[in-house]
């Protein structure tokens, strides 16, 4: 059993990789700052997402389990404010000019 949950966990942090190195891709690639935000939040959510439950079956206590659900939520919501508002500077600056 023991090895089908560490199989679980490696396919769960590689595809949480692949998600990280797609949204770096896009921010890298993708031409204007609404669509580099959108590659940028939405594949680094996931991607955080995948290693949180990939991590999960590893850990020993249930408020280890809670520590890392919270920090994910946490990162969740900051990355949406966060790219709220560098949206909405964004388009300010659009229309300044």
């Amino acid at each position: 059993m023991r090895t089908a949950i560490d199989v679980f966990t490696i396919a769960a942090m590689v595809a949480g990789l692949f998600f990280f190195m797609a949204g770096t891709v896009g921010l890298l690639r993708f031409p204007d700052t609404f669509t580099r935000l959108h590659a940028l939040t939405k594949a680094d959510n996931l991607g955080l997402g995948m290693v949180v439950v990939g991590l999960l079956p590893q850990v020993d206590s249930i408020t280890v389990a809670l520590k890392l659900i919270v920090v994910w939520l946490l990162v969740m919501l900051t990355a949406s404010d966060v790219s709220q508002l560098i949206a909405r500077a964004a388009r300010r600056q659009e229309n300044q000019q």
